[in-house]
């Protein structure tokens, strides 16, 4: 790649700026190199805080830029673009209805078999030999091009698989709008709304007997993740994995709490060979769904195989290919490719090898290698590879691209351009995304493959003809919706990933309570006898969270004790993990969050994470109060969390088991830290351990004021019980957790389901414990006697969140014990 004769994309021949840079420049020069350089900064710190870096703390940053420069386009180039694209595409669907048909191309040497057979994308469960088939092969496609030195874009490579990069293209031109608005005054650019309406309407034309349709994605680990997110969101239908998906009948369905529903289009957003795991990659897709599509029960866009023709070894053959099925030349030529497996094609590139970039043959995916980048010895490596195995290589002229302005750190800079376009099939001819994702490379950046992680993009404007019709996409006849208000239509992935979320913020929530009363008391001088016994009591508690290493739980050196505290929040730690958890569990859930929502909590996320990174040494005298006001920011982002999904989410759905997920976690957590505060040596004999123990508990259930203003500070067991187990009207109590969690098990489950049953001896049991101790004629003694009964509560708890877990999460069948019958709660009927 070199800049000697490289064409300027603002400049044309005679040096003068070309009509459709003209009032663009114009605001460059107003806007100044200072204020473009501010703006570029707040440009990447959009892109983090809201766009597509905004990903997991702790997680290798996705270093995704966009330049303040857009690429304008003139209406004219990009209707021709568009018409060479279309064309493209049309020889693109014909080779592949031939290759996954009759194979005649093949039988009449227009293709070589090596170019089929031995490629990894040539899926031959998708093969049909008789030529029969339901719909297209290719529905969306795309296309990465340069510009040469004679002025003409050629294509570098084609894009037939998934055609990723329109989100990136859309938050481009969604931020950039935001951040620098003085470039797009007096500019007459075409939209991009229109474009998704396209889309949609493609995909709503190809469901199958008023099936749904929903994005199929790998998941949240998928580095195109935000993509699919943001599609599924933009088109209005459902973002689902293969593990939500199954078949029945022939037909494919997406698992939900209250039962199937049918799919009738997969837009596909994962690699083709992972969409069916008994016909294709094992374990890595739905089970029999090749054999769906076949039948025509659901379609698949793009289908499975379409990746076939990425091989960058088949530009060698388009041109011959066009006058063959297309009866005319290519109008949108490719960059000259030879495959090296014909004859002597391998002597010739040889000769002169930093003249071209070399590519695998058959892998559309894989980055090109640039000779003159390499170093003697790799470059003699390479040609020893490329002689031993000419037909594993294809070789492309190298290019020359054009050159557009770029804000740098000195000013504008002129740098390379690489031009993506987008094009959908609306059922009557090919549309073009009236824009782009262009990307401004550096001079070892790979002029192909995959869509890098990180790169300076640009905005592409179409700029607007004065004379041209704005056509609306064609409208079609849908059947009305029925009113739905169910909570049950939510898949049971997304249900089961907000209860964890749930529980993994009370968890969080809780270590933070713990450890704060734990530093207050370490930090206080010579604490009191009573203090001390609180210390270890808070000491064992966080041992049971895993909060603190066990062999520290004996530690009583307030030194000692600082280090074994803060140790939670070091790499490895205990909040450090749940933390991740809480991370993993929202990114998750990012196509069900609000842009809001999402965005607080990710910010929020990676603030504590980074608070966490850098707290200071155990040696620093206030490293334990730095850790405390940490524990503050916890409870607050938790309160936060909370009133969020108060007044941002639907009752019912998501909300329900984000909140069923904390009620169920929250209780187990009171159980189980009364036990523990409880259940200290020698409490049967010595009353003052139990007292210390519930005003301990009281504490940590913040209902010390509450308390205080009932009782008038005078601590007796029965009262201070009451209001940690039985007050359902405590929001920091047992029962109220208990009370709450059965009301919303009430919005899925039916009147006498077992589920719900289930719940009322649990309330019993709390309501038995405290009056049980009321009526003991010593309340201390009763109340030391407590952790068995409490530890059975506990367990019981788990039994009914594992219960909500079989049934509406795995979707498994009701357990059956061929053993003995676990011990009644007492109370329980």
């Amino acid at each position: 790649m070199t800049r000697d004769n490289a064409p300027d994309e603002m400049a044309d021949g005679t040096g003068q700026v070309k009509p459709h840079w003209r009032r663009l420049q114009s605001s460059l020069f107003a806007l100044g190199h200072e204020t473009l350089a501010e703006r570029a900064r707040l440009l990447d710190q959009a892109f983090a805080e809201e766009g597509i870096t905004a990903i997991l703390p702790g997680e290798q940053a996705v270093n995704w830029s966009c330049d303040p420069i857009p690429l304008p386009l003139s209406a004219s180039e990009f209707a021709a673009l568009e018409d060479g694209l279309a064309r493209r595409a049309e020889l693109l669907e014909l080779i592949l209805a031939d290759l996954y048909g009759p194979q005649t191309l093949m039988a009449e040497g227009l293709i070589p078999p090596e170019l089929v057979y031995g490629n990894p994308a040539f899926l031959r469960p998708c093969r049909n030999p008789d030529g029969i088939r339901r719909g297209r092969h290719l529905s969306f496609y795309a296309a990465d091009m340069l510009r040469g030195s004679d002025g003409a874009w050629r294509v570098l490579a084609d894009r037939t698989g998934q055609a990723q990069g329109i989100a990136y293209a859309l938050e481009n031109r969604r931020i950039l709008a935001r951040v620098v608005p003085e470039l797009f005054q007096y500019q007459k650019i075409e939209q991009l709304r229109q474009y998704l309406e396209v889309m949609s309407d493609a995909l709503q034309s190809q469901a199958q007997d008023g099936g749904g349709i929903a994005l199929l994605s790998a998941g949240h680990a998928d580095p195109m993740w935000f993509e699919h997110v943001l599609l599924s969101r933009e088109l209005s239908i459902g973002l689902v994995e293969s593990g939500d998906l199954t078949l029945r009948g022939g037909s494919v369905f997406l698992k939900t709490l209250r039962g199937l529903q049918r799919i009738g289009v997969l837009f596909r957003r994962k690699d083709g060979e992972r969409v069916d795991s008994l016909e294709l990659a094992a374990g890595a897709g739905v089970p029999g769904l090749l054999d769906s599509i076949r039948s025509g029960a659901v379609r698949m866009v793009n289908d499975a195989g379409t990746a076939l023709v990425e091989a960058p070894a088949l530009a060698a053959f388009l041109p011959t290919l066009a006058r063959r099925l297309l009866n005319e030349d290519l109008r949108l030529q490719s960059q000259a490719t030879l495959w090296l497996g014909e004859g002597a094609v391998v002597r010739t590139v040889l000769r002169d090898l930093e003249g071209w970039v070399v590519r695998a043959a058959t892998d559309g995916g894989s980055p090109p290698v640039v000779p003159m980048m390499l170093s003697t010895a790799e470059r003699d490596d390479l040609a020893a590879r490329m002689a031993a195995d000419p037909a594993g290589f294809a070789a492309t002229v190298a290019p020359t691209p054009s050159l557009a302005p770029c804000a740098g750190p000195r000013g504008l800079e002129a740098r390379p351009i690489a031009l993506r376009m987008f094009m959908t099939f609306d059922g009557t001819r090919w549309r073009a995304l009236p824009g782009g994702l262009a990307r401004a490379m550096s001079e070892e950046d790979a002029l192909a493959g995959r869509l890098p992680r990180n790169a300076v993009s640009k905005d592409v404007w179409v700029m607007a003809d004065e004379t041209s019709v704005i056509h609306s996409p064609f409208a079609l006849a849908t059947p009305a919706l029925a009113i739905r208000r169910t909570a049950g239509d939510l898949p049971s992935r997304v249900a089961d990933n907000f209860y964890w979320l749930g529980r993994y913020l009370e968890r969080l929530e809780e270590g933070a309570r713990l450890q704060r009363a734990t530093i207050t008391r370490i930090l206080r001088p010579s604490p009191s006898a009573r203090e001390t016994s609180e210390l270890q009591i808070l000491i064992a508690c966080l041992s049971n969270v895993r909060m603190m290493d066990p062999e520290d739980a004996s530690v009583l050196g307030a030194g000692m004790l600082a280090g074994s505290v803060m140790k939670a929040f070091r790499p490895n730690g205990g909040m450090r993990r749940v933390l991740a958890h809480v991370s993993r569990q929202v990114e998750t859930l990012r196509d069900r969050l609000t842009g809001e929502m999402h965005a607080v909590l990710t910010r929020s996320l990676r603030e504590l994470g980074e608070k966490m990174r850098h707290l200071p040494a155990e040696s620093n005298i206030r490293a334990l109060e730095v850790t405390s006001h940490l524990t503050s920011e916890i409870l607050q982002f938790a309160a936060t969390v909370a009133g969020l999904a108060a007044e941002n989410m639907v009752r019912g759905g998501g909300r329900l088991f984000l909140d069923f997920g904390r009620r169920m976690e929250r209780a187990q957590a009171i159980a189980a830290e009364l036990r523990q505060v409880l259940d200290q040596p020698g409490a049967a004999t010595q009353p003052g351990r139990v007292e210390t123990g519930l005003r301990l508990a009281l504490e940590l259930r913040d209902s010390v004021i509450t308390y205080r203003n009932r009782y008038l500070g005078i601590l007796q067991p029965a009262p201070a019980l009451d209001l940690i187990l039985a007050d359902e009207a405590n929001p920091r109590g047992l029962a109220f957790q208990l009370a709450a969690a059965r009301e919303l098990l009430r919005e899925i489950a039916e009147d006498g389901d077992m589920l719900l049953l289930a719940m009322e001896p649990l309330l019993q049991e709390t309501r038995d414990i405290v009056h049980a101790v009321l009526q003991s004629p010593d309340q201390m003694a009763a109340t030391a006697r407590l952790p068995p009964r409490l530890r059975q509560l506990d367990l019981a708890i788990a039994d009914v969140g594992d219960r909500v877990s079989r049934r509406y999460f795995t979707l498994l069948p009701v357990a059956r014990s061929l053993g003995m019958e676990p011990e009644p709660l007492r109370g329980a009927a």
